[in-house]
């Protein structure tokens, strides 16, 4: 009976040693969290994993949290493996630089704030304006023309020829423009591309194809023409610059500003009046101005331009704030401009003032355009053929004339005896005497 009584609770412990058993690797079980399914993260965490922390519940083992031990993790972000901290983020936003073993420039910073003001500047700021401008000067344009009228030869047609320009100064000239429009083109191309190009692509195809509309047409049509103008626009850059040094050689001298070009511009070129033109050279005030602007802003687009062909290997902006900073202090005034600025930062300054001195150039080569073709009879075969009517250059450039005169350059009508001008049998009067140079 002792024996029997002695298995009954030897049964019976064990009995309860099973079930607490039991108990104790279910409640196990029942703490740890159910299994989820990382395929569509390729098994990093997911937002589930995150509200868990947040709630203060366990994260699976195989939560992908950074954990070198693929440990679970519990708790708020932090700095240490699948933990986050706010500071640490907030320092990387105000550019602080981390250690880092890449040769890339811009790898240690992980997070560029301004970017995000640079990009608005790009997508939106820059284009409108630009279309305004561009807008602005076509209207005023037009408006001269329907006021003023063609600037036309007082004197009418004569029939003698003078050269003007040689064949390598139309040579540089055209080189100059040819290459600045090709430029010209591309580049608002690359600026209005994908916010405006796009969508007005897409547009005329689905009023030219309304059965066969494809969603993506606009994107890959401007796609192909943006790789096409960026190769282009990159290498006809040297022809621009090329011709820019042509010009500037060829011409420095003749456009030295003079008391004459002074007068001429406080009288507006005698643009605004129906009779008589103030004296100039051969060139006047308002050419000469031209000259400047373009080589002024032609090297600046040059420079600008370089620095992007050659991306993190210029500190042209920082330079320039360094110099500004010492001129303001210079003169009392304090502009404090920042001169610490990181590679991606001196891009993003060039983009802006490659593409904001573009558009200056731009406005300016309309007006020279209208000026030189519709707007004033004659002027367009200075640089056609070389050679302008003399009545042209008597009224526009009388003192240039003159001297020509004096050097016996300017050629005779057929069948005259007298060397000089001024007795030749033209179809309207000549200039009264100019002024000795």
């Amino acid at each position: 009976m002792k024996t029997v009584f002695l298995k009954l609770l030897a049964l019976t412990l064990a009995a309860l040693l099973f079930v607490a058993s039991g108990e104790s690797s279910y409640a196990q079980s029942s703490d740890e969290p159910a299994a989820v399914d990382r395929t569509a993260t390729g098994g990093a965490q997911t937002l589930e994993d995150i509200l868990r922390r947040q709630r203060g519940e366990v994260v699976p083992l195989d939560a992908g949290t950074g954990d070198s031990e693929g440990s679970a993790t519990t708790g708020p972000l932090g700095t240490q493996g699948g933990l986050s901290d706010s500071e640490l983020w907030r320092r990387a936003r105000q550019g602080q630089t981390f250690s880092t073993t890449s040769q890339d420039p811009n790898a240690s910073f992980l997070v560029q704030d301004e970017g995000a003001k640079w990009l608005e500047t790009r997508q939106s700021t820059l284009p409108t304006y630009t279309m305004y401008a561009i807008l602005a000067m076509l209207i005023l344009l037009t408006l001269f023309l329907l006021i003023r009228g063609r600037i036309r030869i007082m004197s009418g047609w004569s029939s003698i020829k003078i050269q003007r320009f040689s064949f390598i100064e139309r040579f540089g000239h055209w080189l100059l423009a040819t290459s600045f429009i090709v430029l010209a083109i591309t580049g608002l191309a690359l600026l209005f591309g994908r916010e405006y190009l796009v969508p007005a692509i897409d547009w005329v195809h689905a009023k030219m194809n309304p059965d066969a509309i494809e969603p993506n047409y606009g994107k890959e049509a401007y796609a192909w023409f943006a790789g096409v103008g960026k190769w282009v626009h990159d290498n006809v850059a040297w022809a621009f610059m090329l011709s820019l040094i042509m010009i500037f050689i060829m011409w420095v001298f003749r456009n030295i500003p003079t008391w004459t070009d002074v007068k001429w511009l406080a009288q507006l070129g005698g643009m605004l009046r129906q009779h008589g033109h103030p004296h100039a050279r051969k060139f006047n005030g308002g050419q000469k101005i031209l000259f400047w602007l373009v080589i002024i802003l032609g090297g600046s687009l040059s420079a600008s331009g370089i620095a992007l062909l050659q991306p993190y290997e210029y500190s042209m902006f920082s330079a320039t704030f360094e110099k500004l900073n010492a001129a303001g202090e210079a003169v009392g005034y304090t502009l404090a401009l920042n001169t610490a600025l990181t590679p991606i930062q001196e891009m993003q300054y060039a983009q802006q003032w490659h593409t904001i001195i573009a558009v200056v150039m731009i406005v300016v080569v309309i007006a020279h355009i209208y000026i030189g073709s519709v707007g004033m009879q004659g002027a367009f075969s200075a640089m056609g053929s070389g050679k302008v009517d003399l009545n042209w250059a008597r009224e526009h450039h009388d003192m240039w004339v003159a001297k020509l005169e004096k050097k016996g350059k300017i050629p005779r009508p057929a069948g005259a005896s007298n060397p000089s001008t001024r007795d030749m049998p033209l179809r309207a009067p000549k200039k009264p005497t100019v002024p000795a140079e």
